[in-house]
């Protein structure tokens, strides 16, 4: 099975091609336009223009994942592929309608099946992506718990199967993610600011500052982060001119404050259900520091579990995972149903 898959739920424009066996999925291609620089302009994404640059990438995108991945066409001019996926929430109204709508239109004009799928659980399954290496792809096996952690979500679910999936905890305010962001912007640094607070951190102290790790000793797998975004607000307000070593400290305290807590309560989570697999997945899983501390607590620990975290490129938003999820969760729809929900969140 052979499909086609689209995301457009913030800034980027994706497209891929991805082939299913009834086991592993195969990525063809892979396709993101971003208007990233446009918005670190403005230090932050604004909806309208991410749209906009939208409506400009997305059918060269899709031209492309089509020719990337060697799709012939018919007599008809219609692609040699099964079905179409498509991102239809959470996410920006404006870019989900792009993608959205133009999907619709291509299952429409070529009599193609499509699937509507959560984002959120696109970044899971970016998981059961085969690595493009020597050594054979091992698939996460059920029960898992899977952290997803971005710029606008960390949640924490319970698979026990590809149908039986639980919500366990999520953000009360601010995702991991965003913390960076904003943090960044307090120590004027580019947006987004997750990259290079990572590298700064490695030059910085870890003792130097005591932020707070918010809700890491409560009972549930809930998380939030505004307290310590606030928390270092006020030790900047405190420092009057920031030089470059306090800037790496600051970077180092914050993100151990980040990663403790989202290892922490993964881990015990890990235990507390019995399961065989941590996920990481989104945009912070392209965190190294962070993907190292965890194998790091799972070697140490007796409950021994197998970690998964996608490639780099497939840890931003992109369409491989949406048509990897597709793959499992192959519920298509008429596409006169399928409509945008930014809202979107776990059933």
């Amino acid at each position: 099975m052979r499909i086609l898959a689209i995301e457009t739920s913030c800034d980027e424009t994706g497209a891929a091609v991805v082939e299913f066996d009834g086991k592993k999925v195969q990525l063809l291609s892979n396709v993101v336009a971003s208007s990233l620089s446009l918005h670190a302009e403005t230090g932050g994404i604004i909806p309208e223009r991410a749209a906009r640059e939208q409506i400009k990438f997305i059918i060269p995108v899709i031209s492309k994942a089509l020719v990337d991945a060697e799709v012939s066409f018919n007599r008809e001019n219609i692609p040699n592929i099964d079905e179409i996926a498509i991102t239809y929430g959470p996410g920006l109204i404006g870019s989900l309608l792009v993608g959205v709508e133009t999907a619709k239109t291509l299952s429409y004009i070529w009599d193609k099946p499509l699937i509507p799928v959560n984002h959120l659980f696109g970044h899971i399954y970016a998981n059961w992506i085969e690595k493009n290496s020597d050594e054979p792809t091992i698939l996460p096996e059920f029960p898992l718990v899977a952290l997803i952690v971005s710029g606008g979500h960390t949640d924490l679910v319970l698979m026990k199967s590809h149908q039986d999936v639980t919500w366990i905890g999520g953000t009360r305010d601010d995702a991991a993610g965003e913390a960076y962001d904003k943090i960044g912007r307090l120590l004027n640094l580019p947006y987004p600011a997750g990259p290079k607070i990572e590298q700064l951190a490695k030059d910085g102290d870890p003792n130097s500052f005591k932020f707070p790790r918010p809700l890491l000793h409560e009972g549930g797998y809930d998380f939030s982060f505004s307290g310590l975004k606030t928390a270092v607000l006020r030790e900047v307000q405190k420092i009057k001119s920031l030089n470059d070593k306090t800037v790496s400290n600051i970077c180092r305290c914050m993100q151990d404050a980040i990663i403790e807590v989202l290892v922490k309560k993964t881990m015990k989570a890990a235990s507390e259900y019995g399961v065989k697999n941590i996920l990481l997945s989104g945009g912070v899983a392209a965190n190294e520091t962070l993907g190292n501390t965890f194998r790091e607590k799972i070697a140490q620990n007796t409950h021994q579990v197998k970690f998964y975290v996608p490639i780099r490129k497939l840890c931003t938003d992109n369409a491989a995972m949406i048509g990897s999820a597709a793959c499992f969760k192959n519920e298509s729809m008429p596409w006169e149903e399928i409509t945008a929900n930014p809202e979107l969140y776990f059933d």
